[in-house]
């Protein structure tokens, strides 16, 4: 029997995506043979970095930048949802249904609401959205930061913000099961397309048993897999999400290398 570290923390709402996430794990844990180690006291750095890492998902940003080269990439999900497909997501660009501007562009100067600092979803797709736009290498004239994409909705809601990059995946779930979040919000436009975000173990784990595992649970458990809206796991590698550090190196090479002011 092997053994480690399996936590999927990334998509924590709705309640029941949760609850499937956690039944779809105990799942692949039962077909691996594995025992799961408690990751209780670990933040997110500490697990993804972990040598006792099994399973778990990131961010491909971090994925490219403090993760590269010390996990191995398992795979990545198809989703079976609005703004998702063939293993790719996007951002959505979300203002108030009251606000009366049009365009991204009108939206220079304004305060932007961003999840974290290394978000691909919430900072580096939007920043390249945004870099065609820039005057003076800045775009907003304030940033705050919200600590998810969930609170920068609620602070979009309150006011306290005028633009808000979302991952759509966490859109998509809350458009589905809780509504009332989104409603008051609109869809301004959308950045270009992403990896979704990708399962990795430990550099030493074999990724191919893992998925393997992980797909013939979702087989398994279609009530779960409907929840998860997750068709199957792809094979896939950090190369797949090369692309994310062409984007940011886009958005510098227009002039716009942060997205704070």
């Amino acid at each position: 029997m092997t053994h480690g570290l399996a936590e999927l923390l990334m998509y924590v709402a709705p309640s029941r995506v949760r609850e499937a996430q956690e039944a779809w794990l105990q799942e692949i844990l039962k077909r691996l043979d594995a025992e799961r180690l408690s990751a209780a006291g670990l933040d997110l750095p500490q697990l993804w970095l972990s040598p006792e890492l099994l399973l778990a998902q990131t961010c491909g940003y971090p994925l490219k930048t403090r993760l590269q080269g010390k996990v191995q990439v398992v795979g990545r999900p198809v989703y079976r949802l609005p703004h998702s497909g063939e293993g790719n997501h996007c951002s959505l660009l979300l203002v108030r249904q009251d606000d009366p501007r049009s365009t991204l562009a009108e939206f220079f100067g304004s305060n932007g609401l961003l999840n974290s600092a290394d978000s691909n979803s919430g900072m580096n797709l939007l920043r390249q959205r945004l870099a065609p736009l820039q005057q003076g290498g800045r775009f907003f004239g304030k940033v705050s930061f919200s600590g998810g994409h969930r609170d920068s909705m609620r602070l979009l809601k309150a006011r306290q913000g005028d633009l808000a990059a979302i991952d759509s995946v966490t859109y998509d779930y809350l458009a589905r099961d809780h509504s009332e979040e989104v409603a008051g919000l609109r869809i301004l436009t959308q950045s270009a397309l992403s990896p979704c975000l990708p399962y990795i173990a430990a550099l030493d784990r074999d990724p191919e048993p893992i998925r393997l595992a992980m797909n013939s649970a979702l087989l398994a458990l279609p009530e779960v897999a409907a929840i998860l809206a997750i068709e199957q796991v792809l094979p896939a590698s950090e190369a797949d999400y090369e692309v994310l550090l062409d984007y940011e190196r886009e958005a510098q090479a227009l002039g716009l290398a942060s997205i704070n002011p």
